[in-house]
């Protein structure tokens, strides 16, 4: 043991207090004013907020007229969105010309929709396969059954007087449920080592791909009757769903296809090795980590689709924003906003929808991301 010992006899220098590394002010600091460049667009971003944000705040909030006002009030001159208008003719937006008094029937299509979708998409919710049962099988029954009617004492109801938002659901979902598994079947054959299946996956999807929607529905209106026997009739509204469904797979198609290209050789050989045939070596080997690899390129299409809905007007379908048009042209809301204010809210609508898928793919991104987390 030492003799010696050491005793301070003042006090030790005060240090600087630690440097904050969260808080409101750090997050800025990093975000925003990091260097000379962020500085600058922070700057410019700031000024243009300052430009932009006034008049679309006067014209959306400040100098709107609520729901529940008159027309007259959507005919003062500086008038902001005539919102009144948005709130009269909703019901037309939503469900087009369906009988008023038959309204229940797409609602009650609208909430098994919700709850079944809900359960479905919720990974935390048990029974996934009753609940896949119920969107893909029992679903589509009922809304066929409910929407058209004609039987159990329903009011009989054409797909002609179907518009609105519905029309514009039913293209979107009926679209991605019955593209996403012909889109595999066309990826697997456009891969296939059989000449005669190969050849005709890549004629289809090279054919479809070079064609615009728009011609693809045209043809489903016009050039196809003329190849079906006389007297044949077919709905306006499966037309449109075969040839929107028929698009979006020959596109869903190459995507798939590039995400199996980015599996390795060896996950192939390693389903042979334990013996597995083709379809159980693609079925739980190869086609989940494909998919999982091309989430945002599989998302992207939907949302492709979804917007691509408001083309359905060439076969006579009145979608969203057709039906927005159509009401736009109303002499009894005549205003100085009133086709702008309609489109602002069809855009709106179009804008929620997309949105949620677009998070809805990132949430899975982050929750699959688990064999390369950064």
């Amino acid at each position: 043991m030492s003799k010696f010992a050491f005793v301070r006899r003042e006090l030790a220098p005060s240090l600087p207090p630690p440097v904050r590394n969260t808080g409101l002010i750090v997050w800025v600091h990093r975000r925003l004013f990091a260097t000379p460049g962020d500085t600058l667009l922070t700057v410019l971003a700031g000024l243009f907020l300052l430009w932009a944000v006034p008049p679309l705040w006067g014209f959306l909030v400040g100098n709107a007229v609520p729901p529940g006002g008159t027309v007259e009030q959507c005919r003062v001159e500086n008038v902001g969105a005539c919102w009144a208008y948005i709130a009269s003719e909703i019901e037309f937006f939503i469900y087009g010309f369906y009988p008023m008094d038959e309204y229940w029937r797409p609602n009650v299509v609208f909430a098994l929709f919700g709850v079944l979708a809900a359960l479905l998409l919720m990974p935390k919710v048990p029974y996934k396969v009753p609940s896949a049962i119920g969107f893909f099988i029992l679903l589509p029954i009922i809304s066929i059954v409910l929407l058209l009617g004609g039987s159990f004492g329903l009011k009989p109801v054409p797909t002609e007087q179907w518009g609105g938002l519905l029309v514009t659901l039913i293209l979107s979902v009926v679209g991605i449920c019955c593209s996403v598994p012909l889109a595999i079947l066309l990826a697997l054959g456009r891969q296939s080592k059989l000449p005669i299946i190969k050849t005709l996956c890549i004629s289809f999807i090279e054919l479809v791909r070079a064609v615009p929607l728009i011609t693809v529905l045209f043809m489903a209106s016009i050039m196809l009757p003329l190849f079906m026997p006389q007297g044949t009739t077919v709905d306006k509204l499966l037309r449109a769903l075969v040839g929107v469904t028929l698009f979006e797979a020959a596109y869903l198609a190459e995507v798939i296809r590039g995400g199996m290209q980015a599996i390795g050789r060896g996950q192939y050989e390693a389903g042979q090795a334990l013996g597995l045939g083709y379809w159980k070596r693609m079925g739980f080997i190869v086609l989940p980590q494909a998919l999982k690899h091309v989430i945002p390129g599989i998302v992207g299409n939907f949302i492709s689709l979804f917007k691509d809905t408001s083309l359905v007007y060439i076969v006579g379908m009145k979608d969203l924003l057709e039906a927005v048009k159509t009401k736009n042209d109303a002499l009894e809301w005549a205003a100085p906003t009133q086709a702008v204010t309609g489109y602002v809210f069809a855009a709106a609508v179009f804008w929620i929808f997309c949105f949620s898928m677009s998070r809805y793919s990132l949430f899975w991104e982050r929750r699959l991301n688990t064999g390369h987390k950064r």
